[in-house]
């Protein structure tokens, strides 16, 4: 619901990083630029540029068909689907769809211990060696 003008009683528009907190939960570039400004005391277009060279080299290499593990975050896996037969729902007729490659992010195991409230699962069976 937007907020409300209370001069002229009319909604006013919430723009940039506090409308897109208040409306979606999501978090923009914008606030992880802010974010490293408020944490590292860099300039704000030092901080824009920190966040755009991270988020670029993170974007080269996925295109490159490297997987990136960020360690204590998660991982962004490319996995390649082949050809495959589905179906049209609305008519049943089978249609083939193309071999294409996925993305798919795997959160840590610390990362999912801080979402359930930092109850710590213990080592994932890959980690146990």
């Amino acid at each position: 619901m937007p907020e409300v003008d209370t001069a002229a009683g009319t909604p006013r528009r919430i723009r940039g990083a506090a409308r897109a907190a208040k409306t979606t939960g999501s978090i923009t570039r914008a606030d992880l630029c802010e974010a490293v400004h408020a944490e590292l005391g860099l300039s704000r277009s030092e901080s824009s540029d920190l966040v755009e060279q991270v988020l670029d080299q993170v974007c080269t290499t996925l295109v490159a068909g490297t997987n990136v593990k960020v360690s204590s975050f998660g991982s962004f896996v490319l996995r390649n689907k082949g050809l495959r037969v589905g179906r049209n729902p609305k008519t049943g007729q089978e249609v083939p769809i193309e071999p294409r490659t996925v993305l798919t992010f795997r959160p840590s195991q610390l990362l999912r211990a801080r979402i359930n409230g930092g109850v710590d699962p213990g080592p994932e069976p890959d980690d146990a060696e």
